[in-house]
């Protein structure tokens, strides 16, 4: 017996919530309407209810497939209900074949595609739901499916271009600071002892490291707590609203990492916004969705204030111009896609030369951070280095001299 949570009105039109036994959805709603309630939403209890999940599970790749999938299948003649039987039996993610099976009851009771995807927007992204809610309007689902499937394909290679740059020096960071916690833990002390028996006066720099050796290895109950509570403050920090705006406006004014994200927000604008479009969604719409998945709070927060100006007779393009992040082409191409009304096909040109673009900045930032690390590595090494041999030299000079 499965178990499902329920909300129903009574005959007086009260609202009900609750958990209800039955072998399938079916029961559940014929129970519930035995008992004078009339379910309007019921969702099976199971592991996308019971599990704790961290973030979204149906990560861009498996939204890129199931698109893929949907729409072969949709092409070959296939229902709708038998297509979302198919995806859920041959989905590999287990989290998106929970929910395809759940999106599968709700349309065989009558339900709307793109509703019970909404149902489950914990996992589908807007610009999807309202793609295929649009495709099912107009009759051309497939063409939805389709032009999500490259959107997603895209916006993949995006992440994994970025993903790939950031993987180097991610890996050399962490092997750098082991070798320091190593030197610091392990070698220094061995020189501190040599030292400390012969009573010499040690150099500045070799006291420093000492003092550092000792607090780690000796005051480690503070320094573990000091780093979670850094790490958890900065985290409270940056989703307040202060926050997020000043680290928003970091990463577009940072340098190396600046050009780049700035090319990702044209690139996620772009393709996004000329995707919508494409669909039929009206520009105030399109663009409420654009701004929350350009992935940049000051970005978001301009669309959100160009949308207000668009609605009150502003071209797109000026608020986008006043707003001061995208590229001058962007704003350039938007004028002449409201001028000649194309806005949709030069969007879509727009985003292909980002994309690109985006590769080539992502390129450089890894050649530029490669050497940065080093240097910063090299210094850090440095410093412990010197001030182990500086006490060095000065006994040997002395002994020198006797």
């Amino acid at each position: 017996m499965a178990k499902f949570n329920y909300l129903a009105s009574t005959t007086q039109g009260k609202k009900q919530k609750g958990v209800i036994e039955a072998s399938t959805r079916q029961s559940a709603i014929a129970k519930l309407k035995d008992n004078n309630l009339y379910p309007e939403s019921i969702t099976e209890q199971g592991a996308l209810h019971g599990e704790i999940v961290l973030g979204n599970p149906v990560k861009v790749k498996d939204l890129t497939i199931f698109c893929q999938q949907f729409e072969a299948i949709l092409n070959a003649g296939v229902s709708v209900l038998e297509a979302l039987f198919l995806l859920k039996e041959q989905t590999e993610n287990k989290y998106l074949s929970k929910v395809i099976n759940n999106m599968y009851e709700r349309v065989e009771q009558g339900e709307a595609l793109s509703a019970t995807m909404r149902a489950n927007s914990k996992y589908f992204p807007e610009i999807l739901i309202n793609m295929i809610e649009a495709g099912e309007v107009s009759g051309s689902l497939e063409i939805a499916l389709h032009r999500m499937a490259e959107h997603f394909e895209k916006e993949y290679k995006l992440q994994q271009s970025v993903r790939k740059a950031t993987t180097y020096p991610a890996v050399v960071s962490i092997v750098a600071l082991g070798v320091v916690i190593l030197l610091v833990l392990v070698v220094v002390p061995t020189f501190v002892s040599m030292f400390d028996g012969m009573g010499m006066e040690l150099p500045a720099t070799t006291k420093a490291l000492i003092a550092i050796s000792d607090f780690v290895k000796y005051r480690w109950y503070i320094l573990i707590p000091s780093i979670i509570g850094l790490i958890i403050a900065f985290r409270i920090y940056v989703k307040s609203e202060v926050g997020s705006i000043t680290l928003s406006r970091l990463k577009l004014k940072l340098p190396i990492i600046g050009p780049v994200q700035t090319k990702i927000v044209a690139s996620r604008f772009s393709r996004t916004l000329s995707t919508l479009l494409a669909s039929g969604l009206p520009l105030l719409d399109a663009l409420n969705i654009v701004a929350k998945v350009v992935d940049n709070y000051v970005v978001e927060k301009g669309l959100e204030d160009a949308r207000t100006q668009v609605s009150e007779g502003t071209a797109l393009s000026k608020p986008i111009r006043e707003l001061g992040v995208f590229p001058p082409m962007i704003t350039h191409m938007v004028k002449i896609g409201e001028d000649t009304g194309q806005l949709e096909p030069i969007l879509n040109k727009v985003a292909d030369f980002y994309d690109s673009e985006v590769e080539s900045a992502v390129a450089q930032m890894t050649s530029l951070l490669e050497p940065l690390i080093i240097v910063v590595l090299a210094l850090v090494v440095g410093f412990v280095v010197i001030s182990i041999v500086q006490p060095m030299f000065g006994l040997y000079q002395g002994v020198g001299n006797l």
